[in-house]
């Protein structure tokens, strides 16, 4: 089990990534935008610059949504790779069964 302020930092940041998604979106594409002027496009670089660090969509780490494993993170169930093994042998996700040959 991961510490629980690992866990609340990590959902902190989904959530001031949700609320500032529209705003860094719009000043991102005005950076990309080469028929933008200069000064324009410098003036969306600083406020980007003075953005939260956190409201950035790569600073999320994925994480199991039982334990807060950080790593062995599988996507298509949202859990690590210990709770789908776990999971998996109790008969509780529909289509995965133990190897056996």
């Amino acid at each position: 089990m991961a510490k629980r302020s690992s866990i609340e930092n990590n959902l902190k940041r989904r959530r001031i990534t949700a609320s500032k998604k529209a705003t860094r979106s719009v000043l991102s594409t005005i950076v990309k935008n080469k028929e933008a002027s200069f000064e324009e496009r410098i003036a969306a670089v600083h406020k980007l610059a003075e953005m939260p660090r956190n409201s950035s969509a790569t600073r999320v780490r994925n994480r199991c949504e039982l334990t807060g494993r950080p790593r062995g993170y599988y996507r298509k169930f949202q859990v690590s790779r210990i709770a789908l093994r776990e999971l998996g042998n109790l008969g509780l996700i529909p289509g995965i069964t133990k190897a056996s040959w």
